[in-house]
């Protein structure tokens, strides 16, 4: 799994032989800031922007080739025991609206690479069934997280945040709320030259700017119902610049992009999840003291804590359904909700690559 947050490549090697998934091993592997820039650059159009593409998925393919023997070294498996592999690809348009997705990575090559099966394009057979083709991982989820009597949300703070509702009473709900950190990272490199901003400290230094959130709150997608998906395409340094001043202090900005990824997903919460009565957190912003702290602010009627104390690795969980996607896949099985995406019917998702 490389998702919107434009850090490495997570991998996993996981048994999928009984009903809960037993993570054997995982590795992860950061990108180059090479490659991430050119990644980065691909969102927006530009010259040759076909054949840079498919150069870069090449270059992906290799690196999701590389992230397997160090899996297979840790549990002493050789290749040929592998059912398949399941790759996600790196997004670089999602635009339902258009009825397409892309995400690149070269499947094809990554079998030849690998000598194992490999199963890609997830999103878009849900496309083409008249859905968002996002999220997926919610069918995960509720495969592995829902509980009987406790009505759960699980909520993946990545690039973008999207949540889970797994209700007692109701099918299962998903949908993307907003950006979680991707808006965060931008500026934080943007202004100090880092990735990320570890633990959410320097927003913690920062004042929310009212005028600045009511802007950024008042986008059409905050608003519109479920199912919706969004990413990179929508939420983005140009759209955070059209919104700015420049009179703002820095840190004052990645308090407010803090406090927007916080009630865009508490205001998702609060409406769409009635009654929940704990909130398991997964993905980078887990990480974030400063985040947490506010969603528990936010959320007082809700227990908060991470996807790890239920048994699954919040940093690997996406990697996770991605292999029990693929197995869908391969054994023939819908892998999307159709509630959740908006699909007229449930579909087998994905493309084989037979090694």
């Amino acid at each position: 799994m490389s998702g919107t947050s434009l850090d490495g490549v997570d991998a996993v090697l996981v048994d999928l032989t009984d009903t809960r998934p037993q993570q054997l091993a995982s590795h992860f592997l950061p990108f180059t800031a090479e490659l991430r820039a050119a990644l980065l650059a691909l969102h927006t159009p530009q010259s040759n922007e076909l054949h840079l593409s498919q150069q870069v998925a090449n270059q992906l393919a290799r690196l999701y080739a590389l992230t397997i023997p160090p899996l297979l070294k840790q549990c002493a498996l050789d290749a040929k025991q592998i059912l398949a592999i399941g790759c996600h690809g790196q997004t670089i348009r999602h635009c339902p609206e258009h009825g397409y997705t892309l995400q690149i990575g070269n499947g094809a090559l990554l079998a030849e690479l690998t000598g194992i099966t490999v199963v890609n394009d997830f999103r878009s057979r849900d496309i083409a069934a008249g859905g968002q083709g996002a999220p997926l991982v919610p069918a995960f989820h509720n495969h592995v997280l829902r509980h009987p009597a406790i009505h759960r949300v699980i909520l993946n703070i990545g690039g973008i945040s999207n949540i889970t509702d797994l209700s007692t009473s109701q099918p299962t709900l998903g949908f993307d709320c907003g950006p979680g950190n991707l808006l965060m990272d931008a500026w934080c490199e943007r202004q100090l030259g880092t990735t990320y901003d570890k633990d959410g400290a320097w927003a913690a230094t920062g004042k929310v700017l009212p005028t600045l959130l009511a802007q950024l709150l008042a986008e059409p997608y905050f608003a519109l119902p479920p199912p919706k998906s969004s990413g990179r395409d929508l939420f983005n340094m140009h759209w955070l610049s059209s919104k700015l001043s420049g009179e703002e202090r820095a840190q004052d900005v990645q308090a407010t992009l803090l406090e927007l990824s916080c009630l865009s997903i508490a205001q998702s919460i609060e409406q769409h999840c009635v009654g929940a009565r704990e909130v398991y957190l997964c993905g980078g912003g887990a990480h974030n003291q400063t985040l947490r702290t506010r969603l528990a602010e936010l959320l007082p009627h809700c227990a908060i804590s991470v996807t790890d104390t239920l048994g699954v690795n919040g940093d690997y969980l996406e990697a996770l359904a991605f292999a029990w996607l693929a197995q869908q896949s391969m054994l023939g099985r819908p892998g999307n909700l159709p509630r959740v995406t908006g699909a007229s019917h449930a579909c087998v998702l994905g493309a084989i690559h037979p090694a």
